[in-house]
């Protein structure tokens, strides 16, 4: 039983309770449900303490997985950092999500970076129809990308991911006594950042805008070529303002909304027969742009398939920083609604944050969620002077 729980209790934890993947999809439900969606999991603690708001947030290491148009901006020349999340620690104590990421600046204008997300579901035991245990598996997913992130102006910055996805969720033990074998896919992400200095009220702000699309890529399957599923492509659309209250106090306010350019489950990029069965499933072209208008309900529908974050940083001297933050997603799309707390500490080259989810349901698969992240930050000789964005 513990591999049915696990397996629909990861997908609960982004999305809804339907195990689209390996068990079909119920038509009265119509949360989108794609597969691999670890991908989506933040995977930092920064973050993480802000309502899962990171598009336009001032670049650091984890521009990897928020928007890697924005590391271009960052100050220092190279650096890493680690995060790690105990995954459904309130049910179960062997499940955690490990991302490491590493950048370099090459100079004042592009640099780049790898990462490396992986996703540990614990120990499981299959049994038959009989109870009878078949076999044991310890689920695996993970992804491993470069990434390179390029100025274009002072302002303004570009940059694009390839990564490698890989599955392993049943060991090959699939419904029903069919084989399965693990998915895999390769995927882009593209990014765009635009950030500018302001002065209001005397004092020192900074507005940035962005937008990124994530997972763009093939889709997967674990059993053969007839049950592919799509991978979990995002749009994500973010703002974040700074202000400088005074020498030693910064406040920041972030938004991130999100969409999945994913075909609604039953909607109308499928086409049916007359017993209501899938006949032909949309390609995952058709899927990424038809997934703005396929809501069966129409538009009232796609506006439930945004979900929001929202958050606050307060830093001290460049020290300590508190964190705060909401996240919205409608209960008809699966409706992950949770505040986040958290705290930050920087000291010369290191940084360590710390995040902990407080969902508004009683009982939830996410209650007392951790995020752990360190990070360290070095400056290399002064950098080159001549700047095509000068």
């Amino acid at each position: 039983m513990r591999s049915i729980i696990v397996l629909a209790l990861t997908l609960f934890s982004t999305g809804s309770l339907c195990a689209q993947t390996l068990f079909g999809q119920d038509s009265t439900r119509r949360a989108i449900t794609p597969a691999v969606p670890f991908l989506l999991i933040a995977p930092d603690a920064r973050s993480g303490a802000m309502g899962d708001v990171g598009a336009a947030l001032e670049p650091d290491a984890v521009a990897t997985h928020w928007n890697i148009g924005k590391l271009a901006f960052i100050d220092q020349d190279y650096g890493a950092s680690l995060s790690y999340t105990p995954w459904l620690g309130k049910i179960f104590n062997d499940m955690a999500i490990v991302y490491l990421t590493g950048y370099y600046k090459i100079d004042n204008e592009q640099a780049v970076s790898a990462s490396l997300r992986y996703f540990d579901l614990g120990n499981i035991s299959f049994t038959n129809e009989f109870a009878d245990i078949i076999g044991t598996h310890n689920p695996q997913e993970y992804s491993a990308a470069l990434s390179y992130s390029r100025k274009l102006s002072q302002k303004l910055g570009l940059g694009v991911t390839a990564k490698y996805i890989h599955s392993n969720l049943t060991g090959g033990y699939g419904p029903n006594g069919i084989p399965s074998r693990p998915g895999r896919s390769v995927a882009a992400d593209l990014g765009l950042y635009f950030n500018s200095e302001l002065a209001v009220n005397g004092q020192e702000s900074r507005l940035a805008l962005a937008a990124v699309i994530s997972n763009i890529g093939n889709q997967i399957t674990y059993l053969n070529d007839e049950t592919e599923s799509f991978v979990p492509t995002n749009l994500r659309l973010g703002t974040a303002y700074t202000t400088q209250l005074d020498p030693y106090n910064s406040l920041t306010f972030a938004v991130d909304l999100n969409k999945l350019m994913v075909p609604t489950p039953f909607g109308t990029l499928y086409e049916f027969d007359s017993d209501g069965n899938i006949i032909q499933e949309p390609s995952t072209i058709q899927g990424i742009f038809g997934s703005f208008a396929d809501a069966p309900d129409g538009f009232s529908e796609e506006l439930k398939e945004f979900n929001v974050g929202v958050g606050m940083e307060y830093w001290y001297n460049e020290i300590v920083a508190g964190r705060a933050g909401y996240f919205f997603e409608h209960a008809d799309k699966g409706g992950r609604q949770f505040f986040t707390l958290g705290v930050g500490l920087r000291y010369q080259l290191f940084s360590m944050d710390f995040a902990y989810l407080v969902p508004q349901e009683q009982q939830h698969p996410l209650a007392e969620t951790l995020r752990f992240t360190l990070g360290v930050n070095f400056e290399k000789s002064p950098q080159q002077e001549n700047s095509v964005t000068q």
